[in-house]
């Protein structure tokens, strides 16, 4: 709790410097276009949340529009992975439901400060959002017999029945689509020290709704509008 209002308090203020523009330097790189790769970590997500695509194409010197696709796990805030006493293979107690979120996103991103080309740092604020695909696919465990099913609220009553969880992405196939919509404000704060390739972090908010609740978890409280704070480390090139 107290990392988050940190953070907010961190990135208000480094909004607040969006009409402090650095002096341009003969050495500047002037690019048009730039396409990166990333890898996601959120409060809504796993050890890995998801990954990211983003293509910018300038619109004058110091603003870009952005076209972007990412691939997110969402998950219930009061997942509990447990451990089978007989086998030691876990699985997530109660979970019924996999949320998987392709976002579509479209944006503006503003340069609030801008480095030369082989120093220092250059810092984008960042307004996107768009409509989201969500596959919403059952999770499957292994039963005491070795087979593996959707977890079932009602039959799985005994979490020392189960043995672990099914395969990975099993259950994709029986997935049912929801749609949605998505927004997130960000800063993104790049360190790349070459003139075409360019690396950094980005950090921000993610809000997300569905048009009905998204059950993830049957026994417990679940959401229609998701929230996270989320930091997602980038690569790319530009020209």
């Amino acid at each position: 709790m107290i990392f988050n209002k940190a953070f907010l308090v961190f990135f208000l203020l480094l909004f607040g410097l969006v009409s402090v523009q650095a002096q341009d330097s003969e050495e500047d790189y002037e690019y048009t276009d730039e396409f990166v790769w990333g890898i996601n970590k959120n409060t809504r997500g796993g050890l890995i949340g998801g990954f990211i695509l983003k293509k910018s194409i300038r619109m004058n010197e110091n603003q870009f529009q952005t076209f972007g696709l990412e691939l997110m796990n969402v998950k219930h805030p009061k997942e509990t992975r447990i451990s089978n006493p007989l086998n030691g293979n876990s699985f997530i107690w109660g979970k019924e439901n996999y949320l998987y979120s392709i976002r579509l996103q479209y944006g503006r991103e503003q340069v609030i400060f801008k480095k030369a080309s082989f120093q220092g740092l250059q810092i984008h604020a960042i307004l996107a959002g768009g409509p989201t695909i969500g596959l919403l696919a059952p999770y499957y465990i292994q039963n005491s017999n070795g087979i593996n099913e959707p977890f079932d609220p009602e039959k799985h009553v005994d979490f020392n029945s189960i043995l672990g969880t099914g395969n990975i992405l099993q259950g994709i196939g029986e997935s049912e689509i929801k749609f949605g919509l998505n927004f997130k404000p960000a800063l993104s704060f790049e360190f790349g020290a070459f003139k075409s390739n360019v690396s950094g972090i980005e950090l921000g908010f993610m809000f997300e709704g569905f048009t009905e609740e998204i059950v993830l978890v049957p026994n417990d409280s679940n959401d229609q509008f998701f929230t996270s704070f989320f930091v997602t480390l980038f690569y790319g090139r530009r020209r």
